[in-house]
């Protein structure tokens, strides 16, 4: 088919040409003298990402899940208890890690279209008076059903109950491209992936950690070895890494750094919610329901509700086949009754009215009850009302 493949998945997300042209590079000496000019000032920007001054990046060649670990293994202790809110696949297999680590995890069942809920959590933490409790495990962005929770309102529920529980989140698909605040909302282990809004290839855990984290590492008796955050320390502060690093993944994210940073980490969060919401206007004008509910839409991701009668596989196949669109199947819970538009990373407005328009051709295809042309006129319509000139 000519043309390239449109790719409107919420990850692996597009990358920028200019990224791939940096990530192009001969292999070099990972422990010459002048290999720290480009550490070093990758895990300072990083810092301006993940909202931290105080905080401590790292860049692992691994991916979004083995940051899961490094936070469980490296801050905790073995049989440590941890409590979980399972609202979609990604908070349910996290969970299912902590498990298979031999944590305690304490998984709270909520409906998935939910983000985690405050006044729940608030009711086991003030429950919680021997605090036992060692971690919260919050998942920012669950990206199975669009749903982005309150991560400044979980900060305000352990200071509310004074409960010193670390706080982990799960920032994958939100970290550079929704709005973050270590710092602010006491986010002790942040995790996020190379191949979301980082625009990279996948193959890097980027984390950030507080210090209240980083003194817990020193004691914390869980066994590690690739994944251990010491040897991290160790080398990375005099600009090495303990092990050979991903070479053009380093000089990927240098230069995607380089692109956020000349955009403006606001402008960035402004523009996904854009993006976000023009999609929103054009679910709204076929008709159909997002999977999450009011006020916990995300705006990297949107998973679209089909009627009962209909199967979101024969959408995603057919937007594949015919229109060479790749769009984000269900799993789990919701296999067969959503398909997901990711908005998110390298793209503007004319790159989701291709989204719209690719998804609306295939939803008729399919039978879907729709005026042809309302979600990409509605779209269209936000979009040109909100540009800047």
């Amino acid at each position: 088919m000519a043309g390239r493949n449109h790719l409107y998945i919420p990850g692996p997300t597009n990358v920028p040409d200019a990224v791939l042209n940096a990530m192009h590079v001969p292999m070099e000496d990972h422990r010459s003298p002048i290999f720290p000019n480009l550490l070093k000032p990758i895990l300072q920007d990083l810092k301006k990402v993940f909202g931290t001054e105080t905080g401590q990046t790292f860049v692992f060649p691994a991916t979004g899940t083995a940051g899961w670990e490094i936070a469980l293994t490296n801050i905790l202790n073995p049989g440590d208890k941890v409590i979980i809110f399972r609202f979609g696949q990604f908070s349910h297999l996290w969970a299912e890690m902590a498990k298979r680590l031999g944590f305690d995890v304490e998984i709270h069942q909520e409906t998935w279209g939910k983000g985690i809920p405050l006044d729940r959590l608030e009711q086991r933490l003030r429950e919680d008076t021997e605090h036992k409790i060692k971690a919260v495990l919050a998942t920012h962005n669950e990206t199975a059903t669009g749903v982005t929770s309150d991560i400044g309102g979980v900060r305000k529920v352990l200071d509310s109950v004074n409960h010193p529980a670390f706080l982990f989140v799960d920032g994958v698909s939100s970290i550079a491209s929704i709005d973050f605040r270590l710092d602010e909302w006491g986010v002790d282990a942040a995790i996020s992936g190379s191949q979301k809004g980082f625009m990279l290839p996948a193959g890097g855990a980027i984390l950030a950690f507080s210090q209240k984290a980083l003194a817990a590492v020193q004691t914390s008796t869980y066994p590690r070895c690739f994944l251990d955050l010491k040897d991290q320390m160790t080398a990375n502060k005099d600009g090495y890494t303990p092990y050979t690093p991903n070479l053009p993944l380093l000089y990927g994210l240098r230069k995607a750094l380089d692109l956020l940073l000349e955009e403006g980490m606001d402008n960035v969060y402004a523009r996904h919610y854009r993006l976000a919401e023009g999609t929103r206007k054009a679910v709204a004008a076929w008709g159909l329901k997002l999977c999450a509910q009011p006020g916990f839409e995300s705006n990297t991701v949107s998973a679209i509700v089909v009627p009962e009668d209909k199967d979101a596989k024969d959408v995603i196949s057919t937007a594949f086949k015919k229109y060479n669109i790749s769009l984000g199947a269900g799993l789990s819970e919701v296999a067969g009754k959503v398909f997901r538009i990711g908005h998110i990373g390298d793209m503007n407005d004319v790159s989701m009215l291709g989204a719209i328009a690719g998804v609306e051709m295939a939803m008729l295809d399919c039978g879907f009850n729709i005026q042809p042309g309302s979600g990409v006129a509605a779209a269209i319509e936000y979009y040109r009302s909100t540009a800047k000139a």
